[in-house]
């Protein structure tokens, strides 16, 4: 499930990231993302795994209905949930799998929280990185990315098709291991 705000204003926007991200892996694996009830969706296969991508038509404090719906439409748990979305609290283009967990003051998170009455679901976070001093959050992720931060949202966009690739392909400890990390800091990156 990836998060963000309907409509073309918001449509490359920071908030909108868990949609880019969504939007990319499903050119990646062919899948069609058409209109799904509350949902812009459609099914597809990553190596033998079947998989649904979906992204909410709702605003992003509302997501939570929708995704109950999808996850009964389907006859899933949350457990069997990844949730994509932005995360002002790491670098641009950095990665971080989470299983459970608070909201992290991400409004989209509560409301799926809420709907589920449960945090048994994994989170693929992409940093946006923070707001200058002074300005408004709520602004600064509704702002598109500047051009100078365009190859490192593109990296990691990829980044992040790869680490939804391996949670679904090889697991949550498998991807943890992976993208839990931090690229061009001495650390490994997702090769090793």
């Amino acid at each position: 499930m990836g998060l963000g705000n309907p409509g073309e204003r918001y449509a490359l926007t920071r908030h909108n990231i868990g949609i880019l991200v969504l939007e990319l892996a499903a050119a990646r694996w062919s899948v069609d993302l058409g209109p799904a009830g509350r949902a812009r969706g459609g099914n597809g296969r990553v190596g033998s795994v079947e998989v649904r991508l979906a992204a909410p038509l709702a605003w992003m404090n509302e997501t939570g209905p929708a995704v109950k719906a999808l996850l009964e439409e389907l006859t899933l748990s949350p457990r069997d949930l990844v949730v994509i979305h932005d995360d002002l609290d790491l670098e641009l283009g950095r990665l971080r799998i989470k299983r459970n967990g608070g909201s992290g003051g991400h409004n989209g998170i509560l409301s799926i929280l809420t709907a589920l009455e449960t945090d048994e679901f994994c989170r693929l976070k992409v940093g946006i990185g923070r707001p200058a001093p002074g300005e408004d959050p709520a602004e600064y992720v509704l702002s598109p990315f500047p051009p100078e931060e365009t190859p490192r949202i593109e990296e990691g966009l990829e980044r992040a098709v790869a680490a939804l690739e391996s949670l679904v392909a090889e697991g949550i400890e498998a991807a943890m291991n992976r993208f839990n990390v931090r690229v061009g800091e001495g650390e490994r990156d997702e090769d090793g």
